[in-house]
């Protein structure tokens, strides 16, 4: 009998081959690579695509912004005109609410004027007092006057009387004490012009200083008078009020801000533009402007001036204006002010103080 050995038993970790099959050679298999697996190459994928992506756009912005002046760093703005009283008084009246359109000189409130029209009647009679005073000034000095031409006519006389007792006494016709006498009244008559002289000079005197009572006496009328003419609070511009807070009854003080106008004629775009585009920016220069006000709609403007600097350090508003470089904790070229006025707006449009613009501007 023919004895067949049973089959090896298969080591573990190895498969079976089939009839027919050959199996690589295991020195080939540590030489090939393992392929990445399918995941990871497709994340490897996306950032190689991102990455271009980021610099395509880049580049095209970069691109664009050498062509195109542009900037959402922008507002509309206007000069607000704060309305102070000249005089300080109780408030009697308020004629307008807020928001309202005014027009120049229209009336917006009134102080009661009682206490400036009896200044005025209290400086009416000083201005007469002192005026009746220089009446009276004047009439003494006509009558110095009068007094001084009569004491010169006294002195001719005493003089020529003198004259002729000195003849009538060289021939021995008239005594040395008729003399004496006539020199005497000479004498009295010389004082009488002297005193009549100071008289005149003092009533002078004192028609000046009246003139001077009656020049101060006017000044305090017209003082009097321009500070009741003030009582009525006018609007100097044309605008809309804003922000009203006044009451009949508070109390106005001169000089202190009571009524806030939005001029209606001093509308701008205040565009702050990266100090690399200033080179390419000149008055004159169309621009076009988006208002966040009225989407939707671009309106040619101009430009009209350019700030010549800045300040580098924030701080209250002063001859140089402050704008920040920093927006979105993200830090930025510095920037400078460009002044841009609408060309022809619409009639219908309605612009607000502070309100958010865009601008663009072809270099």
């Amino acid at each position: 009998m023919t004895v067949i050995p049973p089959p090896r038993p298969a080591t573990p970790g190895m498969e079976m081959q089939t009839a027919g099959e050959a199996s690589p050679p295991p020195a080939a298999d540590a030489a090939m690579p393992a392929a990445p697996p399918p995941a990871e190459a497709h994340r490897l994928r996306r950032v190689v695509i991102g990455l271009a992506a980021v610099v395509l756009v880049f580049a095209a912005w970069e691109a664009l912004t050498s062509c195109v002046a542009y900037t959402d760093d922008a507002y509309v703005r206007s000069d607000l005109v704060t309305v102070a009283p000249q005089v300080t008084g109780h408030i009697i009246a308020v004629s307008i609410v807020d928001n309202q359109t005014v027009h120049r000189h229209d009336l917006l409130a009134r102080i009661d004027p009682v206490p400036f029209r009896l200044a005025v009647e209290a400086q009416q009679a000083t201005l007469r007092e002192a005026t009746a005073q220089a009446g009276a000034d004047t009439d003494a000095i006509a009558a110095a006057q009068a007094e001084l031409a009569a004491a010169n006519a006294t002195l001719a006389d005493a003089r020529t009387s003198e004259s002729r007792i000195n003849a009538l006494a060289r021939d021995d016709f008239a005594s040395r004490q008729a003399r004496d006498d006539a020199t005497a009244v000479l004498n009295r008559a010389k004082a009488a012009v002297d005193a009549a002289e100071a008289a005149l000079a003092r009533a002078q005197a004192l028609f000046d200083v009246q003139q001077d009572t009656i020049a101060r006496a006017k000044a305090d009328l017209a003082i009097a008078q321009w500070q009741l003419d003030r009582t009525d609070i006018t609007a100097p511009v044309d605008g809309a009020v804003n922000n009203l807070d006044l009451q009949v009854g508070d109390t106005a003080h001169a000089d202190t801000p009571l009524i806030g106008i939005v001029a209606a004629d001093a509308w701008r775009v205040v565009a702050n533009y990266k100090q690399g585009y200033l080179r390419d920016l000149h008055e004159g220069q169309t621009a076009w402007v988006w208002l966040d006000s009225h989407p939707w709609h671009f309106y040619r403007a101009r430009i009209s001036g350019i700030g010549r600097g800045i300040s580098r350090e924030p701080g209250a508003q002063g001859l140089l204006p402050y704008v920040a470089p920093t927006t979105d904790w993200i830090r930025l070229q510095r920037r400078f002010p460009v002044t841009i006025k609408l060309v022809d707006p619409p009639a219908d449009l309605t612009l607000y103080s502070g309100a958010d613009a865009r601008t663009l501007v072809f270099p």
